[in-house]
């Protein structure tokens, strides 16, 4: 996995998962043993649902344990001059003429329908660690790349109320 994280996205992760052993997984058990005392389990359909959300919230556990294990913690710090993770770009793109915003992201938190994007995409990719006026080929793929300038950046810190996507 190695997925570069934040000190910030560590701590909401490690709450992710206290709270889904401590309080979704007492509340999974529960669900399952009342459908269990249900009788018959061959066409018990509570039963079947209650032990796939379990099954889920323990998948869900191990996915983000295994991720905090991989992970490398990056810093949030840039250059005011310089474009970094929380940082919010207004690029140009002269193929479209078209000026876009994005704020760049770790992976977990991308979300594009928010103009978020992650630094492990190849426009955050290209991006980074770049400065205003710059001209960025972002490569797509093999057959097709474009050029964006860096109109401005913006400093957003405030990490607190992004949201951290589930897979």
């Amino acid at each position: 996995m190695y997925d570069k994280l934040t000190k910030s996205d560590v701590e909401k992760i490690e709450k992710e998962i206290e709270h889904r052993k401590l309080v979704v997984r007492k509340e999974a058990i529960a669900a399952v043993q009342e459908a269990r005392a249900q009788g018959d389990l061959s066409e018990n359909f509570e039963y079947y649902a209650a032990k796939r959300d379990k099954n889920a919230n323990e998948s869900r556990i191990r996915y983000l344990e295994r991720m905090l294990k991989t992970a490398t913690v990056i810093s949030t710090n840039s250059k005011d001059d310089e474009v970094g993770v929380n940082n919010t770009v207004t690029i140009y793109i002269p193929e479209d003429d078209a000026t876009e915003s994005y704020r760049l992201v770790t992976a977990i938190r991308g979300n594009t329908l928010e103009n978020q994007i992650s630094i492990e995409s190849p426009l955050g990719k290209a991006l980074m660690r770049r400065h205003v006026g710059d001209t960025v080929t972002v490569k797509v793929s093999d057959d097709y790349s474009y050029e964006a300038v860096i109109r401005s950046i913006e400093n957003t810190q405030n990490e607190e109320n992004d949201q951290i996507r589930e897979f």
